[in-house]
């Protein structure tokens, strides 16, 4: 179900770890693997996770690409935002549905407008990379916590 942009405000301290915390909207995490981004190494290293963790989860043969996909994009965007950051993998499930939640955490200057940063059809910037829209379009949800100087979290 892709229900669109959800925009919030990212706060600190506690309030940014619950924000985390509850970002499973209520389904049981499984189990959690996380990937530190400082380096173009750890968006490889990060992708290849993601697609292992779907394999590895029983997922459809065509279900890595896309989340391999989806993860280069989110650690690509920490890295050239925000220089270093977070992925975060956690196996879900909420009721009878299971799957994987990717969490792009980092603490760099924040996006002014997540709306704009969202609304086209291509990248933001001058890469060919595929953005948050390309992100989008490839995962079932997707939503951006983010606030100018604090930082950023994309879910999907």
């Amino acid at each position: 179900m892709r229900d669109g942009i959800r925009a919030m405000r990212l706060e600190r301290g506690a309030d940014a770890r619950a924000s985390l915390e509850a970002a499973a909207d209520g389904a049981r995490v499984r189990g959690e693997v996380r990937v530190t981004v400082t380096s173009d190494k750890d968006i490889v290293t990060a992708s290849r996770r993601g697609r292992r963790i779907a394999e590895d989860s029983g997922f459809a043969s065509s279900d890595p690409t896309p989340i391999a996909t989806a993860t280069s994009e989110l650690a690509r965007n920490v890295f050239w935002y925000a220089t270093q950051g977070e992925i975060i993998f956690r196996l879900i499930e909420n009721g009878a549905r299971e799957g994987i939640e990717i969490i792009a955490l980092d603490e760099g200057p924040g996006i002014c407008d997540v709306l704009a940063g969202d609304g086209g059809s291509d990248s933001t910037s001058d890469s060919l990379g595929l953005g948050f829209p390309g992100i989008r379009r490839l995962m079932d949800e997707f939503k951006i916590i983010s606030r100018v100087g604090d930082g950023t979290t994309v879910i999907v």
